[in-house]
Formats: C-alpha cells, structure tokens, sequence
C-alpha cells in the first residue's frame, strides 16, 4: 500500500488516560461503539451486534490492535476501555484531501456515551497529535466529519483544525479539516536565562 511513515508509540500517556494497543478485554467495549446508535449517528448509523460479534470472532482482537497508528484509550488509573482513537493515513481514493496525491494524516476517534463531555477526546487528540508532531516530518493531518456532527467540528476547532472545504459521501455533506503537524510539537517552557 502506502510506504508513508506512521506513528510508531506503541503507548502514549496524558495526564488522565493511556492511549495503549488493543487487548481481549476490550472487545466488549469495541463491539459496544459499533452497535450504539449514539456514538455512530454520523458514521452510518449502529452496525448489527450479531455481525459485530462475528467479526471479532473470526478476527479477533489482532483486527484492531496489529493496525499501525490504531490505539485503545483507556482510564490511566484503571485501564478502563474508553474508546478508540486512529492516526493513520486517509486512502487517495476516499475523497476529501489537500495534497493532489493524498495520503494525508487523518484523525479519527469513538469514545463511548458515558465519556463525552469530559474533555477526553480532546486530551487524547492532542496526545497523539504531539506524540507524532515529535515523531514524524512536517506535514497536514486532517479531520474529516459530517458537517451535522456539530460537536465533532467544535472539537476539530478547539484542536486548532481549520475548515477548508466540504463535499458529499456516505449521503450527507462532509467538512474537511487541516492543520499543520507542527502546530502540536509540546511547547518547551521558556526559561529566563540572564
């Protein structure tokens, strides 16, 4: 597929979660995002459970914890399942890009209902975020959503993404979003040195 570099932590720590590889004892937790109706009202809508559960069945968790950029997070303190966050490249041939050849950055996350509106998903983003702005060269991260997914955009914005288009797919308008990977390198503190 694509040669283009990844983050390659295998676990990344904030001050109240642990972005960490996938295990057996989330698979509940997996199937619960993708069979909740809430947590995928912008995503297509809830998949089956039945169909769900036999993906990671056949699969098992090796379908989410090998994939390279892929991460759980988890309660710092218990290790609890909290949801799923992906930095990993956007396939050229989906539409939504800045750079002609595509291939760009894309930040995707999931977190389950009980943990929105704690500032979770945004102190996740940006672990990720500055882990790779660490890592990796220079280069756009985008942030693709609905544009009805409201609390997605504010999200987008508040990380510092900026709005550059919209188009359709999945049969509803799409907004794209980009920020410079630099943008998320950790601030050293400034030290008076005279």
């Amino acid at each position: 597929m694509n040669a283009l570099p990844t983050l390659s932590a295998t676990e990344i720590i904030t001050d109240r979660l642990r972005l960490r590889r996938a295990h057996d004892a989330d698979i509940d937790g997996l199937i619960e995002l993708q069979t909740d109706a809430r947590v995928r009202a912008y995503l297509g809508g809830p998949r089956s459970r039945s169909v769900v559960e036999q993906y990671f069945d056949v699969n098992g968790i090796s379908a989410v914890a090998g994939k390279a950029g892929t991460y759980v997070v988890a309660d710092a303190e218990t290790d609890g399942f909290i949801g799923t966050l992906v930095l990993d490249r956007r396939s050229a041939d989906l539409p939504g890009h800045v750079a002609e050849e595509g291939a760009e950055l894309e930040l995707t996350y999931l977190l389950r209902r009980e943990s929105w509106g704690a500032g979770l998903a945004f102190e996740a983003a940006t672990g990720i975020l500055r882990a790779a702005a660490a890592e990796l060269p220079d280069q756009p991260v985008l942030v693709v959503t609905q544009t009805g997914n409201e609390r997605s955009l504010k999200l987008a914005a508040r990380l510092g993404f900026q709005r550059v288009g919209t188009f359709e797919a999945f049969g509803a308008e799409q907004t794209l979003a980009v920020a410079g990977l630099h943008s998320f390198k950790a601030r050293s503190p400034i030290s008076d040195a005279r």
